[in-house]
């Protein structure tokens, strides 16, 4: 993004206008309105000061601390409000939960390091994969409450190897069952953070590794904002990176993250459970990311079912990325992707800059019980519910703006497959240059528009195109010296 002009113009219109800075930017760089009222609109005062070791934390990585560092959060909290702090050293902890007006500060030197055992996260009513059930708390939890703050130089390590094995230990049992589609719910692996049914919380400056399950859940809350977050070592299953899910008015920014699966994604519920809740994700920005190894620089879904509306993403940066621009339901999931605006983003060797699918992961996305189980959770009757009729189970993207962008190093530029019943409908795309192997193909979408839009590939082969209506081929451009990327997409 040329951020100079839209400076000057931002300061302009701020002098002649009387708007604020937010609002002066937002117009001056012809972002929707909305994108100025985004993110925690307060942070907790610093006022009094309580050092969870005078509560009795142990900072020599052995003790377990977590009782006496929430004593620390509940006297701080008690008194109105304040900062919790440590000194330097790693503490030993299972899921501690911070209050209304507290401010978390994890400095540098700190490492806060999840306990390796089951019973120190406590059980609790949230959401899990859109899926409402009750399932181990986070390491750090914000629990409807409201003006909170985690922040700091330091890290929050969960430990999450112990996670990771026992899921690949079930998959082994489960896969030959039938049961692919259950592992991710009956293996009940901790989250690092979750923000649940929570306003004005804000995220900032930490070094979160090791992660057992996703990293950051986003849930049910409004006005959050995660904030130079630093996420690494996640080598193990479904360690997504930052996920909004049925959320509203969240910003993401500068960012750095490392991980096995997706890397910022945006949720709304699964099937049967999501669309009776049916709670979209809107008004969120995401910006000045960059993401590395991981599943998607951003990616839409593949839970849908709440719908997802009005999100913003501009100067983000995928390198190595499996994949760029990710759109991803299932039959079953219902809602809708739309009004969606991403710009200024840079790829660097991310194999599938951008990938739709309405049919992703059948092992995964539909659940059927096998026959003769009759002692089974009732979440697994919860997921086995059919949706009907079976049209409210197709999720319509729609209205798609992608400008802007410029990969190299890809290996197939579109991988875009809609759904005879449910076309890829309305995406317009501009300013657009990928250098790749291939193009790639477009099949059942509808009114598509490109502009400036420029393709280098090695073979010069023209973007496969069947079932469409309405959808213009971009420009191809053979290049000797386009190169691929040799990665695979993450599933």
């Amino acid at each position: 993004m040329n951020r100079v002009p839209w400076i000057a113009a931002a300061a302009a219109l701020l002098g002649a206008s009387g708007l604020g800075l937010a609002e002066a930017y937002a117009a001056a760089s012809g972002l929707p309105a909305w994108t100025a009222d985004v993110g925690a609109r307060s942070v907790p005062s610093e006022g009094r000061s309580f050092p969870a070791v005078d509560f009795g934390a142990a900072n020599d990585g052995v003790t377990l601390s977590t009782a006496a560092i929430q004593r620390a959060i509940d006297a701080c909290a008690g008194a109105g409000g304040g900062v919790v702090t440590f000194s330097p050293g790693t503490y030993l902890t299972g899921s501690i939960y911070l209050k209304s007006n507290v401010h978390l500060r994890v400095d540098a030197g700190v490492t806060l390091l999840g306990v390796p055992d089951d019973a120190a996260y406590p059980r609790l009513p949230t959401r899990v994969a859109g899926i409402e059930m009750v399932w181990p708390s986070g390491l750090i939890n914000v629990d409807g409450q409201t003006n909170v703050k985690i922040s700091g130089a330091g890290t929050i390590d969960g430990q999450g190897k112990f996670w990771w094995d026992k899921y690949r230990a079930l998959r082994k049992t489960y896969e030959p069952r039938g049961l692919r589609w259950a592992a991710d719910y009956d293996c009940e692996r901790a989250r690092l953070i979750v923000i649940y049914k929570s306003a004005d919380v804000t995220l900032q400056g930490l070094h979160l590794r090791r992660s057992g399950f996703w990293t950051v859940q986003v849930c049910y809350d409004e006005h959050v904002t995660v904030d130079g977050v630093t996420i690494s070592d996640n080598g193990g299953p479904s360690t997504d990176g930052v996920d909004v899910d049925s959320s509203r008015r969240v910003l993401v920014q500068n960012c750095m993250i490392e991980n096995n699966d997706d890397c910022i994604c945006i949720k709304s519920g699964r099937d049967f459970d999501g669309l009776r809740v049916a709670r979209p994700t809107e008004y969120v920005v995401i910006r000045g990311n960059t993401t590395l190894h991981g599943g998607g620089i951003i990616s839409f879904g593949s839970e849908t079912s709440g719908g997802i509306r009005h999100i913003v993403a501009y100067d983000d940066t995928g390198i190595g990325t499996a994949e760029g621009i990710r759109f991803k339901s299932a039959r079953t999931r219902g809602g809708y992707i739309e009004d969606v605006l991403i710009r200024d983003v840079k790829m660097q060797n991310v194999p599938l800059p951008f990938t739709f699918t309405l049919d992703w992961n059948p092992a995964f996305s539909y659940a059927v019980i096998p026959a003769g189980m009759a002692a089974v959770p009732d979440y697994w009757k919860v997921m086995a519910t059919p949706v009907e009729p079976a049209a409210r189970g197709l999720c319509a993207i729609r209205g798609i703006t992608i400008e802007g962008v410029v990969a190299t190093g890809a290996r197939r530029i579109f991988t875009a497959e809609g759904l005879p019943e449910k076309p890829l409908e309305n995406v317009r795309w501009k300013d657009i240059t990928v250098q790749a192997r291939q193009a790639g193909s477009i099949e059942y979408a509808r009114d598509w528009t490109m502009e400036n839009v420029r393709f280098e590939t090695s073979n010069g082969e023209p973007v496969s195109i069947s079932h469409c209506e309405n959808v213009p081929a971009p420009v191809i451009v053979k290049s000797v010296s386009a190169a691929g990327a040799a990665g695979a997409p993450s599933g």
